[in-house]
């Protein structure tokens, strides 16, 4: 009488198909990774954009005072979050632009996340980008290369 189950090689075998199996989908699985990371990105430079430009257009109607030499754009991002007094408002409310801030889904994640922004001034040029006495826009500063093959940096 025969025993049954699996003999060795054919334990090996099965072993060397599931291997093959999950390096054909590590592949897979990196470029889905890539891809969500692309998409957070986007969602939040498209946030953090639209909010400085909300702030933006606050100072051009008023609500904001600034002074001759200001850019119009917020001092620093957490002037987003904090909020600003209203200038047209009898009650003294805020006016806020952002419930908090995002931050960039490639930077290190022990960084704060006002920290983890490239920032670039109202005065700077846009081929080289330089944090000053505003935020007129902001930027990964990841070096890596997206799917597209550009810079992250230069999104």
């Amino acid at each position: 009488m025969r025993a049954r189950g699996f003999t060795l090689i054919e334990m090996l075998v099965v072993l060397a198909m599931l291997s093959v199996l999950a390096m054909a989908a590590r592949p897979v699985l990196l470029l889905s990774v890539q891809r969500s990371q692309e998409f957070a990105l986007r969602e939040a430079l498209r946030t953090l954009r639209g909010a400085l430009d909300a702030y933006k257009r606050a100072v051009a109607e008023g609500h904001i005072p600034q002074s001759p030499e200001d850019s119009g754009y917020p001092p620093d991002l957490q002037a987003l979050v904090k909020g600003v007094p209203d200038a047209k408002s009898a009650s003294g409310r805020k006016l806020y632009f952002l419930r908090r801030l995002p931050r960039d889904p490639l930077a290190d994640p022990a960084l704060a996340p006002e920290d983890s922004w490239g920032l670039r001034a109202a005065d700077s040029p846009p081929d080289e980008p330089r944090a000053g006495r505003d935020v007129f826009d902001v930027y990964s500063r990841s070096e890596r290369r997206a799917l597209d093959g550009t810079l992250y940096k230069d999104w």
